[in-house]
């Protein structure tokens, strides 16, 4: 009996966890400005207030509600950036302020310079006085960040927004886990790099290796390219010896169904151990996972789509856990991304295998969502991806779907888009 998809994710991220807490992902520190997209392995705390001061929110007048009456003088101009530690601010007056500057503490609000008129006199506030609150356009310290604080916990992936707010703080240096190594190759004597000719009529570009590499930089992993390697089983054995001593994850592609070439799993089998291979889900059946030594192993099919998509919803995971990300944040990720929509168009579907259909999620004429296939869905149809922007997955136990059923997607994440 094939193992259910859930089965398989469970197991990976079982595997994954058990070699974080054996083998203690290692951290580095680095510049904040090229900690983009990695992953913090510290919580990070704030040493200060943000705002560090009570500051203006407004161009306008700062003003004692005691002294709130028209017309009102104005003592002096405060400027962001200026030190008002010595300010010596008179009574039944108001300070001319800008937006930014700090807020004395004897004021009680801000009124902006729209709802105020020069005049003579001084300043003559134009609404009605009595509806002034305190507080009003004053920013006050630490109301975005208090200091002593945690901005995030460890295990938070530093997108560009949470690195702005920790540039706030004067933090120039972050703790990060380490670039996860993961080796790669692809298998077949019928492989040839990019940029050679064909030698024969039964030759194909490795393109499989190309795409894992640009997913594998994106999830800023330290990719070991070895190349491609013949339908040879020593010779794919000496090198799940070699990636398995130098790197935290073995990636393959090609070589991992049934046929007489297919040697992966006998050098896994021989060499390490075979955790599963085979799942419920299309495209993407023959997948195995395993163990070499220390390192993890996961064998891809070899048809382009069923690499991709084995990739993104079994490999990324399990690379995003060794990584340092939490379970937490996987888990918010993925369901911000999944929902439940009516297909626009019939789709094929045979009960037995839970299927990950490419799709493209728009909004109709009436200003609703749906979505609709991007056509043919084998798994050596590279197009079928290059139109889409989600995955409609489509049940194990369902069978075809009529236009109209409502469906579940899950639109792609930076990774594929």
């Amino acid at each position: 009996m094939l193992l259910t998809f859930v089965e398989a994710k469970e197991r990976l991220h079982h595997a994954a966890t058990v070699s974080i807490a054996t083998k203690m992902v290692e951290h580095e520190t680095i510049p904040i400005d090229e900690a983009v997209d990695r992953i913090n392995a510290a919580p990070i705390i704030s040493p200060i207030d943000v705002p560090v001061f009570d500051n203006s929110a407004m161009d306008g007048y700062a003003v004692r509600l005691s002294d709130l009456a028209n017309p009102l003088p104005v003592a002096k101009a405060i400027f962001a950036g200026d030190d008002i530690k010595t300010l010596n601010w008179e009574k039944g007056s108001c300070l001319r302020i800008m937006t930014g500057a700090p807020v004395p503490s004897e004021a009680d609000c801000v009124i902006m310079q729209e709802e105020c008129e020069k005049t003579a006199n001084g300043i003559t506030f134009l609404g009605d006085l009595t509806k002034v609150k305190r507080g009003q356009n004053i920013r006050r310290a630490g109301e975005d960040v208090a200091k002593g604080s945690t901005l995030c916990p460890a295990g938070v992936k530093l997108t560009v927004p949470l690195l702005s707010t920790i540039a706030t703080l004067g933090i120039a240096n972050l703790t990060v886990y380490r670039p996860l190594k993961v080796a790669l190759f692809s298998t077949g004597n019928e492989l040839t790099p990019l940029g050679n000719p064909l030698p024969h009529s039964g030759a194909i570009y490795d393109s499989n290796r190309f795409t894992l590499k640009l997913l594998l930089k994106k999830l800023q992993c330290e990719v070991i390219d070895l190349g491609i390697i013949p339908d040879d089983l020593n010779k794919i054995k000496q090198t799940l010896i070699d990636a398995s001593m130098s790197a935290d994850l073995v990636i393959t592609s090609g070589g991992v169904s049934v046929g007489d070439a297919d040697y992966i799993k006998t050098a896994l089998t021989e060499l390490g151990k075979v955790e599963f291979w085979k799942i419920a889900i299309k495209p993407g059946k023959p997948f195995a996972f395993g163990h070499i030594g220390n390192a993890l192993f996961c064998g891809l099919p070899g048809n382009p789509v069923s690499t991709l998509v084995t990739f993104y919803q079994l490999v990324q995971p399990l690379i995003l856990t060794l990584s340092g990300l939490s379970d937490n944040e996987q888990n918010e990720q993925r369901e911000l991304l999944t929902f439940q929509v009516k297909t626009a168009t019939d789709l094929k579907k045979v009960v037995g295998r839970l299927d990950f259909q490419r799709g493209l999620l728009q909004t109709n004429g009436s200003g609703e969502l749906e979505v609709t296939t991007t056509g043919a869905q084998g798994s050596h149809i590279t197009h079928s991806v290059n139109s889409a922007n989600c995955f409609i997955i489509l049940e194990q136990e369902r069978g075809a779907v009529k236009k109209g059923e409502w469906v579940t997607v899950e639109l792609f994440n930076h990774l594929l888009s």
